[in-house]
């Protein structure tokens, strides 16, 4: 029953958010009148994305464990006299965590330029496709000048630039950008596979090659369309285009499924982030074996409840312990060596 009321409610969240995005694509293209008919298969596919992103969120934010940490998060974070602070640590960590993936150059540095490469190309990527496409941004020639382009963002003019000059060449060439910066990744990601056999033995082709081969799809045959009507005279162009739009398509209708749900994922951890600190400076639990302070009382007792939700129970009897949770991780390695003892003794 529990289980029939989450996804209720995760989908009641999806049907919310698709709404919205609905909404927000009509008022966003004045009501339609900026829309290209030619991309409706784009947005019935981000659509679909977002209904299986949020669904797939919610029902993934009603597991204990992380119903926990997001629950604590925000309790940390809008703490009554610390939110000012936090949100300059929030900053400095969406920064230096995310926007140079500090997290991953720690586990080395070609994996670490890996991901920054792919996670860069990406969101540039759709920074540009996805607000086109929903005709939320679109360029009109200034009137009486066709050597000017204006740009114009929810119907409201943001700006003239000239056709030829250095703006038109960057905004109008971003997403080639973006395809150098991912397939640069993804080919640096395929050479780890190849040379690391510690990570080839554990890959699996859902996991692991099909999210870099869509990648890759997509960034080549991008790449194709400009080589086409640039220097081609737009030879094979609507074959290139539709064999484009397939492979976003199908990327967009996978998003939920699969690796990629981890890009919606990784934020929370910013908040498990504030967890662990306001841990680090709060009472400390200690060890009812050896009496040494081993993690945060808060977080070995919420521990304790997400075991006991999991149907987990590990209660022990002794003096001032009542819980396996209670015992620091060296007094366990400790217990368990004594415990084999005393079974070979008797055997």
């Amino acid at each position: 029953m529990e289980r029939q009321s989450d996804a209720l409610r995760a989908t009641l969240w999806a049907l919310l958010f698709t709404f919205v995005l609905g909404a927000l694509i009509i008022v966003g293209s004045r009501n339609l009148a900026h829309f290209d008919a030619a991309l409706v298969g784009y947005t019935f596919a981000t659509l679909f994305a977002t209904f299986g992103i949020t669904y797939r969120y919610a029902m993934w934010l009603r597991r204990p464990p992380t119903r926990m940490y997001w629950r604590r998060g925000w309790q940390v974070f809008l703490r009554p006299g610390a939110f000012v602070r936090n949100l300059g640590r929030l900053g400095k960590r969406a920064v230096v965590d995310f926007a140079f993936n500090r997290y991953i150059f720690r586990r080395g540095r070609l994996r670490g330029l890996t991901h920054w490469l792919i996670m860069w190309g990406c969101l540039l990527g759709a920074a540009i496709t996805f607000p086109l496409v929903w005709g939320w941004i679109h360029f009109e020639t200034a009137p009486g000048d066709l050597e000017t382009y204006r740009a114009f963002v929810f119907g409201v003019a943001a700006g003239d630039f000239p056709v030829d000059g250095v703006i038109a060449f960057v905004v109008f060439h971003g997403l080639v950008w973006s395809s150098f910066l991912v397939l640069g990744g993804v080919m640096l990601a395929f050479r780890r596979r190849m040379t690391d056999h510690g990570a080839a033995a554990v890959q699996q082709f859902g996991e692991d090659i099909l999210p870099l081969v869509l990648l890759a799809a997509i960034s080549i045959t991008g790449l194709m369309l400009t080589i086409s009507y640039t220097w081609l005279h737009g030879y094979a162009y609507e074959f290139l285009a539709i064999l484009h739009a397939v492979t976003v398509i199908v990327t967009l209708l996978w998003l939920p499924f699969g690796k990629f749900f981890h890009l919606f994922q990784r934020p929370a951890q910013l908040g498990v982030a504030f967890y662990k600190d306001e841990g680090a400076r709060s009472e400390q639990a200690t060890c009812g074996r050896c009496g040494r302070a081993f993690a945060s009382a808060a977080m070995v007792k919420d521990l304790i409840t997400v075991e006991r939700e999991l149907g987990f129970r590990y209660e022990m009897t002794g003096p001032g312990v009542t819980h396996y949770q209670q015992i620091c991780p060296a007094c366990r390695r400790a217990m368990f060596g004594l415990a084999q003892g005393a079974l070979w003794s008797r055997s």
